[in-house]
């Protein structure tokens, strides 16, 4: 075990609960600490329930390109904690990252204190101690009571699509959940808005109202699509030709175009040529991404694998589509493997696959006591109209799958399966 791990364990026990929602301990420390929130470059803030991480990875690349320093918060991580924070374009440094967290730690003296809390601090002294252009900042769950909004006035906010996840703590209506996100908008900072559902963008909206925002709404202020291999991009002042995004899948076009717009309405100086290159050269690790050996020799000659962090029905769809356009280029027979940890919609997460995927192989996911059982998981799957049986690991279900002829196969339901895989794959995110 390193000696972050080490750290990581210890903070582990310092809340009885893994998430427990509120500001008021994060705030503590954080007035502890010199408040460093105060001292953060401009900061753009993004909650949602699906696309965050790939939004991100555009408006950094995209600002990268355009050469500014930016620095990033994502959670949660897929194979190392570093994962999480970078700093001005790199991952921290191993060393920095354990001694900001032992300060945290000694600061802290001991109070209860969630892990993703005192965690968050630690981001953001480091982020406060070094010079950059923009922040980047991801919220972890929801957003009102989540440990990023702690900014007074960003720069900006962003909302990804809003869809059913974590209902045990955001409320089990599109509603509850779009109020929770909507928690991190603040009086004068811009907010740009994805593409939502009637029921969620209504009440974004009314909150905006309530703040005296005029938000920039995808579908009446700004759109994009692909056309002839190329991405258009439109709002009421500019038209921009632009290459389509290198993450593959029309969802990924819906994030390149929220992407974009956050640059137009924010201000963001980033030329269209520096736009064209970020989306072109944006990287997010479990984002459909292609796996090859030593994990893709155990499939039949000329088989493909691949990744992606889907864990929700939402993500399932997108993933569905995304699989359903490789079929119409590629005809393959569909094995899908699958881990899922507890609270998630497991059994609309599979319904998606029916039509496609000609069988569902479940996992367990190794490490993580709140996964569910591969073999329960596998009921759910078969209940759902699928068939599907379980496997001890993902080595196992890949061998399991069988036959000569070349399949597709793609492994998804949990971010933390993605870190697993990408451990055995030897092949850790940058």
């Amino acid at each position: 075990m390193s000696r972050t791990d080490i750290i990581l364990k210890r903070l582990l026990k310092l809340h009885p609960k893994l998430i427990d929602l509120t500001l008021d301990r994060v705030e503590r420390l954080l007035d502890d600490l010199g408040r460093p929130q105060d001292r953060l470059p401009p900061t753009i803030h993004v909650a949602g329930t699906n696309g965050k991480c790939s939004v991100i990875a555009f408006l950094r690349a995209s600002l990268e390109a355009a050469g500014h320093a930016t620095h990033v918060y994502t959670s949660p991580h897929l194979v190392r904690f570093n994962e999480r924070i970078r700093l001005a374009g790199d991952l921290v440094e191993t060393r920095r990252l354990n001694s900001a967290l032992e300060h945290c730690e000694a600061v802290n003296d001991g109070r209860p204190i969630t892990y993703f809390e005192i965690t968050t601090a630690a981001a953001l002294m480091l982020f406060a101690e070094d010079p950059a252009d923009y922040l980047l900042l991801e919220t972890g769950l929801g957003g009102r009571l989540d440990a990023t909004n702690v900014v007074a006035r960003p720069l900006g906010t962003i909302i990804t699509p809003i869809s059913i996840d974590h209902t045990s703590f955001l409320g089990d209506t599109i509603e509850s959940i779009a109020a929770e996100k909507a928690g991190i908008l603040k009086p004068g900072s811009p907010a740009v808005i994805g593409r939502q559902r009637d029921e969620a963008r209504d009440v974004i909206e009314a909150r905006c109202a309530a703040l005296g925002i005029v938000p920039f709404v995808a579908g009446r202020d700004f759109d994009g699509y692909a056309q002839a291999g190329r991405l258009v991009y439109q709002d009421n002042s500019r038209l921009d030709d632009l290459p389509l995004p290198r993450l593959i899948g029309a969802h990924q076009v819906d994030n390149a175009v929220l992407a974009a717009a956050a640059i137009r309405h924010l201000g963001l100086p980033v030329d269209e040529s520096a736009l064209g290159e970020g989306l072109k050269s944006a990287r997010a690790p479990a984002r459909l991404s292609r796996l090859d050996e030593p994990l893709a020799a155990l499939l039949p000659r000329g088989s493909e694998l691949w990744l992606d962090g889907a864990h929700n029905p939402a993500g399932a769809e997108a993933l569905t589509r995304a699989l359903a356009d490789m079929n119409e280029r590629r005809s393959m027979p569909l094995s899908v493997i699958a881990g899922m940890m507890g609270g998630k919609a497991a059994g609309e997460f599979f319904r998606f696959f029916r039509g496609l995927a000609n069988q569902i192989v479940t996992v367990p996911i190794p490490g993580e006591s709140g996964a569910l059982p591969a073999g329960p998981l596998a009921q759910t799957a078969r209940a759902a109209g699928l068939e599907a049986r379980a496997a001890r690991g993902v080595p196992s279900a890949l061998r399991s799958i069988g036959g000569t002829r070349a399949r597709r196969v793609v492994i998804c339901g949990s971010l933390y399966l993605a870190g697993s895989v990408l451990k055995l794959s030897k092949t850790p995110p940058d």
